[in-house]
Order: C-alpha cells, then sequence, then structure tokens
C-alpha cells in the first residue's frame, strides 16, 4: 500500500544524533567538535541539521560557501560557522554574517585584510588553511613568514584556528601518508604558534581521521559524511546509522513482448516477455544515467529490481519480474536498509556523490526535529 505518494527523502535526526555521540565517544571530553554541512547537509536539510547539532552541543559549523552560511545565520544558527572556500566577491558578506573565513593563499589573505580594514574590524576571526598534501587548497610551511609579517603589522584579523585536511584517512595502505600529513601540520602549527604568542585550535582530523587517527585530535576535529551515517569503511558503517532514506513510487507497470526496447536510444531491448515498473525519480533528481542498464537497483517490496535502459530526466524503469507490486507501491532507492554507499558503487562512484546529488525539488520529510 502506498504511504508517501511522491518522491521523498526521509531525514532522520534520531539517526544523526546517534552518530554524533558515536563520533564524538571517538575523542576526549576536552577536543572540540565541527561539523560540516555544506553542500545541504550531504545532500539533506542544512537548516533541520545544523538546528539539531546545535541542541546536542556541537562546537563549530563549516560550509564551503558564504552563502550557505548566510541561510544558517538567517536559519538561527549562532556557533560559529568556518566558511572552507570563499570566494573574493563574498568577503563582505562574511564580515557581514559574522562567519569565518579559511584564509589558504596571500591572495585571498591580502584580499580579506583589505575588507577587514575597510569595514574598521578589530581581531576579526579567521582560519589559516595549510596543504600538507592534498594539493587542492592551502598555504605552505614556507608561506608562514608572510602570515606573520601581515600579523604583526595588523591587528584587524586574528587567527582563530589552524587547519589541513588528509588525503587518505580512509585507506589504511596509505598510513604512512597520513602520518607524514600529521607530522608536518604539526610542525608547522607548532612554529606558527611559537611565533604567535596565542595558541589556536588545530584540527586536521576528518571523520576516517578520527577512526583511524585518534592520537591527532589536537584541539578539534571534524566531520561531514559521518554524521550522516558512512565511515568509509564497513566496519565503521555497522556502527553508524544513514541519515536519509529516498523513496519513490510506482507509477506505471508495461508488460513488455520480445523484441520491444524500453528507454531513450532503445537501451534496453528485451528477449522474452517481460513486466517493468516506471518510477517518477531520474536524473533530474540526482539519479544520474550511469545507474541504467543494470548499474542500479532499486527495491520494491523486499526484492531487487534492476533499472533498466536509459536513466530519464524525471524517470526511470525498472524490471519487475518476479516483484508482486503494482502501481502506487513504495521503492525504496537508498537508506538504512539498503545504504547509498551500495546503491552508488553499482555505478563506480561514492556515497558522497550520491548523497549531494539528490536535487532539491524532491520532497523532504524530517523525523526527531
Amino acid at each position: 500500500m502506498n504511504r508517501i505518494g511522491e518522491t521523498t527523502l526521509e531525514i532522520d535526526l534520531n539517526a544523526l544524533a546517534h552518530n554524533y555521540a558515536y563520533l564524538k565517544s571517538k575523542t576526549l571530553p576536552e577536543t572540540k567538535f565541527l561539523a560540516v554541512v555544506k553542500a545541504f547537509a550531504y545532500g539533506s536539510d542544512m537548516v533541520a541539521v545544523a538546528k539539531k547539532l546545535e541542541n546536542l552541543g556541537v562546537d563549530y559549523f563549516a560550509v564551503a560557501y558564504a552563502k550557505e552560511g548566510v541561510l544558517l545565520r538567517d536559519s538561527g544558527i549562532e556557533r560559529p560557522i568556518l566558511v572552507l572556500h570563499p570566494q573574493p566577491a563574498h568577503l563582505d558578506c562574511i564580515i557581514e554574517r559574522c562567519l569565518e573565513p579559511s584564509l589558504y593563499s596571500t591572495n585571498v589573505f591580502g584580499q580579506f585584510l583589505k575588507t577587514a580594514q575597510e569595514k574598521k574590524q578589530h581581531a576579526y576571526p579567521v582560519h589559516i588553511k595549510f596543504n600538507t598534501g592534498l594539493n587542492r587548497l592551502g598555504f605552505r610551511e614556507e608561506d608562514v613568514e608572510f602570515i606573520l609579517k601581515q600579523l604583526w603589522q595588523h591587528n584587524e584579523i586574528k587567527i582563530k584556528s589552524i587547519f589541513s585536511h588528509l588525503a587518505a584517512s580512509e585507506d589504511l595502505n596509505e598510513q604512512e601518508f597520513s602520518k607524514n600529513q600529521i607530522a608536518t601540520f604539526e610542525n608547522i602549527s607548532s612554529l606558527l604558534i611559537e611565533k604567535l604568542g596565542y595558541s589556536p585550535l588545530r584540527h586536521i582530523l576528518n571523520t576516517s581521521g578520527i577512526l583511524n587517527y585518534p592520537q591527532a585530535q589536537f584541539e578539534m576535529v571534524r566531520s561531514g559524511i559521518g554524521l550522516y551515517g558512512y565511515g568509509n569503511d564497513a566496519e565503521a558503517d555497522a556502527k553508524l546509522k544513514p541519515i536519509a532514506t529516498l523513496k519513490t513510487i510506482i507509477s506505471q507497470i508495461h508488460k513488455i513482448k520480445p523484441d520491444e526496447t524500453v528507454g531513450y536510444n532503445r537501451a534496453f531491448k528485451s528477449d522474452v516477455p517481460k513486466t517493468t515498473a516506471t518510477l517518477p525519480l531520474g536524473h533530474a533528481d540526482g539519479i544520474g544515467r550511469q545507474y541504467g542498464n543494470g548499474k542500479g537497483y532499486i527495491m520494491i517490496n523486499g526484492k531487487k529490481a534492476p533499472i533498466i535502459g536509459n536513466v530519464c530526466m524525471d524517470m526511470i524503469m525498472v524490471d519487475v519480474d518476479g516483484i508482486d507490486c503494482k502501481e502506487g507501491d513504495e521503492a525504496l532507492v537508498f537508506g538504512p536498509k539498503k545504504s547509498a554507499e551500495a546503491f552508488a558503487s553499482g555505478a563506480n562512484t561514492i556515497s558522497y556523490e550520491l548523497l549531494t546529488a539528490i536535487s532539491q525539488r524532491v520532497k523532504r520529510v524530517v523525523i526527531g526535529a
């Protein structure tokens, strides 16, 4: 019997609370916790997630861009918000909304310092990002002198934290690389703190780092994907609870004759009589074309229904041979009983990509607020 009536992303805040408690249990009582809620809280509901985590006592939030931080501020979030990848066009907005930028290059540092001067700031909190091996964003050790010189000459900004990002914390075959990153970060941060005369927070551990390198907690840790129920390996996944469940319904059932084709470009051709179901979910909702032609499957009444043919913009067709189902029945894409990681792996991608791709046109239903 149909229970949802439309494609729905169900967000379980009780599962979020469980994940937060589990990850916190892996840290020392004094270690601060930063929750990463960028990309609509990994495709879920950024405001609902942030409000729940703020109530649970999280110390910090992180977003990718200023626009995301503005949304949190407009929704009443009061905890500090780190903007991980601030763009020069948004520096005014960052100060106006009391957001805290990551400064990762001489260019961004200089532009934000100028903005802080123009707005007559004093000791405005900023975060200094160092590149220790990911080679994506960040200063290098040789830039420490530049940073110190700027801080000694100007009092408009003050370092709130020093941080870096592990490149392969989930891969135990890369332990030597990760430990070298941690050692490099410790050396750089110690050098900077010695010359600063005060001690900003330090953080380098992401979700897999929290689980695999607890000795490198420093003063704060960060978690993104772990809060949403995924730990990047089977053992960690077993301790976490996916917070998002994507459900849809059967719109129509078709009886396909031998030699008939299904979908665009006639990508599927049946050699036997077959029953298919059409679901109101497609690549405009975040289920990309890579999941078509048997690489992804949907659960209908407890059985696997492989996606056949090409994924359409608004619909997918699935093989329901041998499945007792009817139009209006519920279909599960992913959730606690079938993880997003399992669904994503069929198309050789990862849960992060699948979760963050779920379109905003998909209805969100929040449980446990």
